[in-house]
């Protein structure tokens, strides 16, 4: 099978099993005559998605923002604090432990603290959701950037070569294996933790996120527009996923074996 037909297989499929599964929804929720505040139909939840787009795109553009600036924060201090702790062993012991304490405590143990000491609830929400991505990527670039090859470090030295030019034209470029795993995995953890942090914060009004949108359709029972909510969330994941892995794909394919294509 040529590439081009593989890489349109590799696509088509997929849709066709979502798109099967979607149409087998629909007839199950017309053969059980179920009622829509119970489980509403693929049809049903459209129709929600186009008759409450004014309300859900705010809020979708209000999860999207938080997540994606809560995943920069995280990369920019994970990357940073990484390249810090590796270049001293005494560094790592005195502070990694901290970052393992704040990644293992419940974010919605710490929520209501977050809430209190922010100066607004946006504030708040960034930070829960920053606390989550970070510790993914600051531990995938850690294990990177240890796991060089003691020859090559060695090369380095015998050519005389500074500590910081050893991080840049060794360390770093082979880590980025591992920063990628992170960022994927980063991606996904920003959009959880937003979400999870606007249920902790109960923020609510024109500027909540999708979190709040899916608490008011509950409340209301309005499940058209709860399971719209979640199709957004959904999508917003997928997307997330999707840029981070081409970013990955990117980054590697060239080079790194994980993303090489080999022909066996």
């Amino acid at each position: 099978m040529t590439g081009p037909a593989e890489t349109l297989l590799k696509i088509f499929i997929p849709i066709l099993v979502v798109c099967l599964l979607i149409v087998l929804w629909q007839v199950c929720v017309w053969v059980s005559g179920v009622p829509q505040y119970i489980l509403p139909g693929p049809i049903a939840v459209a129709g929600a998605l186009f008759k409450d787009w004014g309300t859900l795109s705010p809020a979708l553009w209000v999860t999207t923002k938080i997540t994606l600036m809560s995943l920069g924060l995280a990369l920019l201090g994970g990357v940073g604090i990484a390249v810090a702790l590796v270049q001293s062993k005494w560094i790592e012991i005195a502070f990694y432990p901290i970052t393992v304490i704040l990644q293992v405590t419940p974010i919605v143990a710490i929520a209501p603290l977050i809430l209190i000491y922010s100066p607004s609830t946006q504030v708040a929400l960034l930070i829960c959701a920053f606390l989550v991505a970070f510790f993914p990527i600051l531990s995938n670039m850690v294990q990177g950037l240890k796991s060089v090859d003691h020859n090559l470090l060695n090369l380095f030295d015998l050519y005389g070569a500074s500590r910081w030019q050893t991080l840049l034209y060794l360390k770093l470029p082979a880590s980025l294996p591992y920063f990628m795993t992170g960022l994927r995995i980063g991606g996904g953890l920003a959009l959880i933790a937003a979400v999870v942090a606007e249920f902790a914060a109960g923020s609510a009004g024109a500027g909540s996120g999708l979190a709040f949108r899916l608490l008011e359709a509950q409340f209301r029972l309005n499940i058209p527009r709860l399971f719209a909510a979640l199709f957004l969330l959904s999508c917003l994941g997928v997307v997330i996923f999707a840029i981070t892995s081409f970013i990955s794909w990117l980054a590697l394919h060239r080079w790194h074996e994980s993303s090489l294509k080999r022909e066996n």
